[in-house]
């Protein structure tokens, strides 16, 4: 085994590109420890280029979770003032970590009646603003430099992989794949793009409500999300995907979060077909859900019925419409339409 000695200027240098590791044959995993930290760095560093953000300027933004520590991170080796919004799902220590990264943080405690946590969180973001009025709202839902970003992920995976025939991975702002994807295209013209999303969000059509699995999905529709860059939609609950990622631990030693537990569960499904190579986007590290996915007690409690073993699903329930009440793990064809269109096909065929 070679090894290749070069010192990263700080933490974001040395740590933003994902590892590439190949899990079969054919299926190639891009781990992250700190996904959103990429974009993260990438928005504020073009808004300081552009004058945006300057020496007293405040950086405001809304998360729940890994864009918030990735920001944080970006923010303090930067020296920049960041308040960060969030709401009940922000993990006692990940609060505790932002706060020791210098970030003040604000705890909404009830949801907007219309657009849950995500709607409430995002007024007290404009709250925000008008009390600082220097500030930058880096907004990953509707940033442009967000997808941007990820023409490096793009870069490595096509210099170190080679041709690849398909890109999986978890949808929540819709930056990581519908960059990475675009951007894959301009190399590998071919490629499909198949995004991993969760049941009741509504980034593929379905309504809104409460979701065990955190980290993909979403209560709003983001401007990034371009439906058309998507040729297959799949939406896996809770329990298989808990199932996957710690079959991803105990089979490849990756100890990842459960958003890369459900790409990781679709990548194989795909990989099975025999029809290239299969490159999945892994978010984030483990460390976050030790009291919970990777708790056996806490698993039990949420998915009684849950089995940890090696007999993971192969594959999902084919549908041919989105699946409104939906359950499990369900897969349909969406063939870079719009979601527009795909929601006014099914109506027009009911």
């Amino acid at each position: 085994m070679s090894v290749s000695v070069e010192v990263a200027s700080d933490v974001v240098e040395a740590a933003c590109l994902p590892r590439l590791i190949r899990l079969a044959p054919n299926l190639v995993g891009a781990a992250f420890d700190v996904m959103k930290m990429l974009p993260a760095a990438h928005m504020v560093d073009e808004a300081i280029r552009e004058g945006r953000i300057g020496p007293g300027t405040t950086v405001i933004d809304t998360t729940s979770g890994t864009f918030g520590l990735g920001l944080a991170m970006v923010c303090a080796l930067r020296g920049l003032r960041l308040h960060l919004v969030s709401d009940p799902a922000v993990e006692g220590f990940l609060a505790q970590r932002l706060m020791d990264l210098g970030a003040e943080l604000t705890v909404v405690r009830e949801p907007a009646a219309d657009g849950g946590f995500q709607a409430a969180r995002l007024a007290v973001v404009e709250q925000l603003c008008a009390r600082y009025p220097d500030h930058f709202v880096p907004s990953q839902y509707g940033n442009v430099n967000n997808p941007l970003a990820y023409a490096a992920v793009a870069e490595q995976i096509a210099q170190v992989v080679g041709d690849v025939a398909y890109l999986v991975g978890p949808v929540g702002s819709g930056g990581s794949m519908c960059g990475t994807a675009r951007a894959l295209r301009s190399v590998f013209p071919s490629l499909r793009a198949v995004g991993v999303d969760t049941h009741h969000s509504r980034l593929f059509g379905q309504q809104d409500g409460p979701r065990l699995l955190r980290g993909l999905g979403n209560s709003l529709l983001p401007s990034n999300l371009d439906h058309t860059v998507f040729d297959e939609v799949h939406w896996v609950d809770a329990s298989p995907a808990y199932a996957a990622t710690r079959a991803l631990h105990r089979q490849h030693a990756l100890y990842m979060g459960p958003t890369s537990g459900a790409a990781y569960l679709v990548a194989k499904h795909l990989a099975r077909r025999r029809e290239g190579t299969v490159v999945t986007l892994l978010p984030d590290a483990g460390h976050r859900y030790e009291a919970t996915v990777y708790d056996n007690t806490w698993l039990a409690g949420v998915c009684p019925d849950l089995r940890l073993d090696d007999r993971l699903p192969t594959d999902p329930e084919m549908v041919t419409a989105v699946p409104m009440r939906g359950e499990g793990w369900q897969a349909m064809a969406w063939e870079r339409r719009s979601l527009h269109d795909v929601l006014a096909d099914q109506d027009g065929k009911s």
